[in-house]
């Protein structure tokens, strides 16, 4: 019994003897205010801008607006009991997402939590959403293509990677297909891809999930979604999100796509956002910093110099125009930021001209810097060859006579459109793109009437693929000499 006391004692003796006094601060505030949102907190007077705030009830905020005895937080959270007199404390810390090769296949909502009921996702790395582009000594010039699998943009509107292309059209017009299938057409290229969905759905997200799972591509894919249900603050953390999952893979060197779709969205839920903390409004109710808003987040798409760790981030933002009027506030925001633009057209996607897109005012500001040299040497012509037909084909439907120059440009214009024509998820390869783009630009499918071009070329695919795989791998490989073409023309003359 002894013993025991004796043991005891010494414990206690020990335990006085080591015994530390901690004191752990933590800055708390009160909210004073609730609602759409918003919360305003009295009492964060060392509060930092964009820092994470803990309320009471678990759900987490940020903060937005830094006043003299007040902090407005954006709180990110649909489902929550915050209340006046709520307390909320701060983190000490900037809003992370988690990154890494754990979220590929997934679709993760805006914070990077799995909302595809496939369980949680085992990751240890976070990133902040918000971080600084590459500095212009680290970048590199864009000199090596990013494939869609699309006639019309790989032979017209290039894209290479580290670029930014902006996709723009009104609703319905194929926006969204041509972002699927590009990323559809990454399957063997070693480049992972991103896919942030504002403001949509769910089941149209869904349906995004099941068509890239059935093609296989959901395993380089990552679906980061804030749908129209959730509020304005997730749906304008985002595009931020999915572009610090992207720099995780860019910064080990990887080749990274990311699709926005869309940022017409994304400033609208900030326009929602910026009213509710009592911003001054601009333009059309925009805050002043709109333009702010996508150019942080465009400027961190690069392709760094291998000397900087190499790697590239490809963006694809996608903007919708009301009544195709591209001179409005936020697509000249966007079309100023970026490396060119894709234009889709109405009247063209309703004429069954899919892709819709319109070659006069698309432009890739990167060009034939980012094309394989045998689609390069094809492709040369051609836009300027479908500019002509589109702008003969409106003189040519006031007058009846027309001279023999005019009237074969009409046939090569319907032959290019014709060509330019793809079904959704049917990628072309490089290979095939160059064969096609050479045969209707040298005159090889004038004795074959429009109709029958399809099963033509269906017949051309289906000979390169049988008969000349070594020559394909040549195009792939960026090679295209004189041999090249020749055994071209001979494939050519053989189908004829």
């Amino acid at each position: 019994m002894n013993t025991n006391r004796e043991e005891l004692s010494s414990i206690i003796k020990e335990q006085i003897r080591n015994y530390k006094s901690r004191i752990e601060m933590s800055e708390v505030g009160t909210v004073i205010l609730v609602g759409d949102g918003i919360a305003r907190a009295h009492g964060l007077r060392n509060c930092m801008a964009s820092e994470l705030l803990e309320f009471d009830d678990g759900s987490y905020g940020m903060a937005q607006n830094l006043e003299d005895e007040t902090v407005s937080i954006a709180v990110l959270s649909d489902t929550n009991s915050i209340r006046e007199g709520t307390q909320v404390r701060r983190t000490g810390k900037v809003l992370s997402v988690p990154v890494g090769e754990a979220l590929l296949g997934r679709v993760v909502n805006a914070l990077g939590n799995p909302i595809d009921g496939k369980g949680p996702i085992d990751t240890k790395a976070f990133r902040p959403v918000e971080s600084e582009a590459p500095g212009i000594i680290e970048r590199k010039s864009v000199s090596v293509p990013l494939q869609t699998g699309i006639k019309a943009i790989d032979g017209m509107i290039p894209i290479g990677r580290g670029q930014r292309e902006l996709i723009i059209g009104d609703r319905q017009t194929g926006k969204t297909e041509i972002a699927i299938d590009t990323i559809i057409n990454q399957r063997n290229s070693n480049v992972f891809c991103i896919y942030v969905a504002i403001g949509q759905k769910n089941s149209s997200v869904a349906q995004i999930a099941n068509e890239l799972e059935a093609e296989g591509a959901m395993d380089y894919t990552i679906i980061v979604s804030a749908s129209a249900a959730e509020s304005a603050p997730l749906q304008y953390i985002a595009p931020y999100a999915g572009c610090a999952m992207a720099e995780y893979f860019r910064e080990q060197g990887k080749d990274v796509l990311i699709v926005y779709d869309d940022l017409s969205k994304h400033a609208v839920a900030y326009r929602a956002l910026s009213l509710l903390l009592r911003r001054p409004p601009g333009r059309e109710a925009f805050p002043g910093d709109v333009f702010y808003l996508h150019s942080r987040l465009l400027e961190r798409a690069a392709c760094v110099a291998p000397e900087y760790g190499g790697g590239s981030i490809t963006a694809l933002p996608l903007i919708e125009t009301q009544a195709g009027d591209v001179s409005a506030y936020i697509p000249t925001n966007v079309i100023s930021i970026t490396d060119g633009q894709i234009f889709l057209e109405t009247e063209l996607f309703h004429a069954g001209i899919m892709p819709a897109i319109n070659p006069g005012i698309s432009v890739s500001r990167v060009g034939g810097a980012a094309q394989l040299k045998g689609m390069k040497k094809v492709s040369g012509e051609l836009k300027l060859l479908y500019s002509q037909y589109r702008e003969l084909q409106s003189f040519a439907q006031f007058g009846s006579d027309l001279d023999a120059d005019t009237k074969a440009r009409l046939a090569l214009g319907e032959r290019i459109v014709e060509v330019l024509k793809q079904k959704r998820n049917s990628p072309v390869s490089p290979g095939g793109q160059v064969a096609i783009i050479y045969a209707v630009i040298n005159g090889y499918l004038n004795s074959i009437p429009v109709s029958k071009i399809p099963e033509y070329e269906e017949r051309l695919y289906d000979k390169l693929d049988r008969e000349a795989k070594d020559w394909q791998k040549r195009i792939e490989d960026n090679h295209f000499e004189e041999e090249d073409i020749e055994r071209l023309k001979q494939i050519l003359d053989e189908i004829k």
